[in-house]
């Protein structure tokens, strides 16, 4: 197989097709392409097909999901397109393309009961409709891909772009003087920049880029460990918002969804096999925080 030279990033419009494309200036090497669902709606067969008979691609970077957690517990065929019937038709399209494939899967595939981080191998089971669809779609791409596909599983993706936990909690913090946040839901944030860096990384390691390779899994997540409570408290201490934050249970705060208690993603295997450096949680939201304010001004 041939080095890569061209990208395509689905889901452009999202937290993490944006972080890429506002990366892709740096790496002048590769031609990457950035389509939203104007260009490609992967929710169409049809769609897929056209698109795909106009352009080929090295790599394919998937960035695209229906991510509404709750919202699809009342809309599981949307969810299912895009999460797991789009997912499929990538893979046989990057099949017969001969592309590489890099999906973005979700923590929300396992049922939240451990109390050790979650390494690749550990036993599956999501809890809605939300992970049942992510994981189908993580089944599809493994049973069309043995070779040249690599999915990674995040969680708590945050940014500049769209509407994420900080974002909310900067706009709910300047309306009121307090807030109540769940703090028996462990995990970790990820600063989509930091993931989309990582992901650019991995398309230039040696063992992802020259040659084929078994398909595999690997976790990502900024380091550290937090709760919700713990991360809208660092959102407001880091910025200039003064808004109290009390500490409730979960069950306190009933959604359609249920949230895994504990989804802390081990990444020692993405650091050991493509040398990849995390940055600790905090250090990061300090950065996108900065970043938010400097588009404020």
């Amino acid at each position: 197989m041939n080095k890569i030279n061209t990208i395509l990033v689905t889901g452009s419009s999202g937290q993490l097709g944006q972080s890429l494309k506002r990366l892709s200036s740096d790496y002048p090497q590769y031609e990457m392409m950035f389509v939203s669902r104007d260009e490609l709606d992967l929710s169409r067969t049809e769609s897929i097909e056209q698109f795909f008979h106009q352009h080929q691609f090295d790599l394919i970077i998937n960035c695209a999901a229906y991510t509404a957690v709750d919202k699809a517990e009342s809309e599981p065929e949307l969810a299912d397109k895009a999460n797991h019937l789009a997912v499929k038709k990538l893979a046989e399209i990057a099949c017969l393309q001969k592309s590489k494939l890099i999906h973005v899967s979700t923590d929300y595939v396992f049922n939240g009961q451990h109390s050790m981080p979650y390494i690749e191998a550990d036993a599956v089971e999501p809890q809605g409709v939300y992970g049942l669809t992510k994981l189908l779609g993580e089944q599809a791409l493994a049973a069309e891909m043995s070779e040249n596909a690599l999915i990674i599983r995040t969680s708590w993706v945050y940014s500049e772009f769209g509407s994420n936990f900080v974002k909310t909690m900067l706009k709910l913090g300047q309306a009121r003087d307090s807030l109540t946040v769940v703090f028996d839901q462990i995990g970790t944030p990820t600063y989509a920049h930091d993931l989309a860096t990582d992901i650019m990384a991995i398309a230039g390691h040696s063992s992802f880029n020259s040659g084929n390779f078994t398909s595999d899994i690997v976790h990502y997540s900024n380091e550290g460990v937090c709760s919700w409570y713990d991360f809208a408290k660092s959102i407001f201490e880091l910025s200039t918002v003064d808004c109290r934050v009390e500490p409730i249970e979960a069950k306190e705060y009933p959604t359609p969804a249920v949230r895994p208690h504990y989804s802390v993603l081990n990444k020692t295997k993405i650091k050991d096999c493509y040398g990849v450096e995390i940055p600790y949680w905090k250090d990061s939201l300090q950065v996108c925080l900065e970043n938010l304010q400097e588009q404020s001004e």
